[in-house]
């Protein structure tokens, strides 16, 4: 008997056109908006040692192993051939295209097909937390994806001992893309072996038991893991339990628009429970048991977790897009309902990619905007930035906290807006007369004091407080507002709006800012 023809959500051309249309987004800006990025980009110009005569005064880069290398080692070996933005640029796009291809040949070893609420699915690759600009864990969750489907595929085939032999190189190269993914593969792995023993009638502690025995081919970072100290031996973990958890999981889509992107999220999760409560829908064991693990680890680890931020939040899309991903549509679902949920999550997706595209080329402009001041900064001059930063962040972030990095990268200057991680950072700063504004977060500041970030100067403070003799220029991105007189000494060389860039005038430093 021959199988039904495709449908066509369930062919391979609509699998190639869905994946890149997930990446148009990112081709219209210069630089993909993400938060974190620009200040990867500047710490890539040290990597590459192309500026190295002037960087080097205060940047040193140093290659370790380490479970954080993902993006640095595909631009490292991209940047020499096309240029380093347009090298991050591809990484990016790339990182994309292997989260959607993930989701769609997960869905397809599972079901045999492409189901539809894989095109649901499809618009998570782009979540809170890709947004952040988490580029190296962005990777290896795309690659962890791959890797779970690649994983069930051998399984189904009965190629166990051939699966064992490929995840222990596998395993590794995920860990040292973002020792996460490696994480969530595990979990991934474990909970679907046990879903898939519990489906077949074994008890709780037999399939456990099975299921970590076929786990132990990805245990190879361990040793790694064990020797690689990410905050320098202590205070790995922050605040375990927290309310905020239950936010992560109603705004894992934010982006732009706040009704745009919470009734998108409310559609995902009534799609969800209206699945859980209709008998007509049935449910992959393997997926639930993947989709309950990540639940348990988002329950169980901490904001902070091995010196990456947003630990928890990083895994809220994910536990949706499983949830997803395991809805059966084989039991009691007529073709003509089949047809009208694949073409409801056709038009969630590209309603999710149309917006996305639009919110990325306005974010883009206010990326050329704000950087138009770096025309008029001389190649190794040492600014100090400072970008206005909210008490209580607006529904669409600015993303403009790290674009000073991209004048380390353009104009090879010091730019005080790099992390310093000890233990976890290949890039480390030596620039001991720049004192408290050499590094994060002394580049973002406030119009008042905030409870929730103490860690944040007001900008009158930073303008009052920095060493006016160890920097050259004031970049002011987007600033709150602010007593002008603490510009005095200074000379505007280029003005957009409240941003500005100032020239620290020499002859004037005696003086120093006018006390008040």
């Amino acid at each position: 008997m021959e199988p039904p023809a495709a449908r066509w959500w369930e062919t391979r051309w609509f699998a190639l056109a869905a994946i890149l249309a997930s990446c148009v987004p990112l081709l219209a800006p210069d630089v993909p908006p993400l938060t974190d990025l620009p200040g990867h980009i500047g710490r890539f110009r040290v990597m590459l040692g192309t500026d190295a005569d002037m960087l080097g005064r205060w940047y040193h880069f140093q290659w370790r192993l380490i479970g954080n290398l993902g993006a640095d080692l595909l631009v490292a070996g991209l940047a020499p051939l096309t240029g380093l933005e347009p090298a991050v640029k591809l990484v990016t796009i790339a990182t994309v295209a292997l989260s959607a291809a993930g989701i769609l040949w997960i869905a397809r070893e599972i079901h045999g097909r492409v189901t539809p609420f894989a095109l649901f699915a499809l618009p998570l690759v782009y979540n809170y937390a890709f947004h952040f600009g988490f580029l190296n864990f962005a990777l290896a969750a795309a690659l962890a994806l791959n890797g779970f489907a690649l994983w069930l595929r051998l399984g189904r085939l009965g190629r166990t001992g051939l699966r064992a032999a490929l995840f222990l190189p596998l395993a590794c190269g995920i860990w040292v893309a973002h020792v996460m993914g490696w994480g969530m593969l595990g979990l991934m792995v474990f909970g679907a072996e046990l879903g898939l023993r519990r489906r077949d009638g074994g008890g709780w502690i037999d399939a456990a038991m099975r299921a970590a025995i076929a786990c132990l081919p990805l245990a190879s970072p361990l040793l790694p893991l064990l020797l690689w100290r990410p905050d320098g031996g202590g205070g790995i973990t922050e605040r375990f339990f927290s309310l905020r958890k239950v936010s992560w999981l109603a705004i894992f889509l934010r982006d732009r628009w706040w009704p745009f992107d919470f009734c998108s999220v409310l559609l995902l999760w009534g799609l969800i429970y209206r699945s859980a409560r209709n008998p007509r829908f049935g449910h992959s064991a393997a997926l639930v048991g993947a989709c309950l693990m990540l639940a348990c680890a988002f329950v169980l680890i901490p904001y902070k977790l091995f010196g990456s931020a947003y630990a928890d939040m990083r895994l809220a899309p994910f536990i949706v897009l499983f949830a997803l991903l395991a809805i059966r549509v084989d039991k009691g679902i007529g073709a003509r309902e089949l047809r009208w949920l694949a073409v409801a999550g056709l038009a969630f997706f590209l309603a999710r990619t149309a917006g996305t595209t639009i919110s990325f080329w306005q974010y883009g402009r206010e990326y050329d905007r704000q950087l138009a001041a770096l025309d008029h900064v001389p190649r190794g001059a040492r600014i100090v930035a400072f970008v206005g930063d909210n008490c209580v962040d607006p529904w669409a972030l600015g993303r403009l906290d790290h674009l000073s990095g991209l004048a380390m990268a353009r104009r090879a200057a010091f730019s005080n807006d790099q992390w310093e991680l000890a233990g976890s950072a290949l890039l480390t700063i030596d620039a001991p007369a720049m004192g408290a504004f050499a590094i994060d977060p002394s580049e973002v500041v406030l119009a008042s004091p905030c409870r929730d970030k103490q860690d944040r100067m007001t900008i009158d403070q930073a303008l009052r407080g920095f060493p006016r003799d160890a920097f050259d220029y004031v970049w002011l991105i987007a600033p709150p507002p602010f007593d002008a007189r603490l510009l005095a000494g200074t000379t505007p060389v280029w003005r957009d709006g409240a941003s500005g860039l100032y020239e620290i005038d020499r002859n004037r430093l005696s003086g120093g800012a006018p006390a008040h």
